[in-house]
């Protein structure tokens, strides 16, 4: 399994909804990085993504996007297939 990255921020309800429905999926390990903690990683996430929102999910390499973006992946049946990679 590819390893998971997400930025995050501590009541955010879409990264806790994000993070549930991935380990509804088997993911063991998330790997959080906190923008609230840190506004340079905020900096980072947003050259990285060119978005300014939480959750920013990566799986591997692949920018997953958003809450809503890995729901409609994994209702399109897309999301196995990468967390299987």
């Amino acid at each position: 399994m590819p390893a998971i990255t997400m930025y995050t921020t501590a009541v955010c309800p879409y990264c806790i909804r994000a993070k549930q429905l991935l380990k509804q999926r088997g993911v063991d390990a998330i790997d959080e990085i906190r923008v609230d903690l840190d506004p340079a990683q905020r900096a980072e996430m947003m050259a990285r993504t060119g978005r300014r929102t939480v959750p920013q999910i990566f799986i591997g390499e692949t920018h997953v996007g958003g809450c809503d973006d890995l729901v409609a992946l994994d209702q399109s049946g897309g999301l196995a297939p990468l967390l299987a990679a």
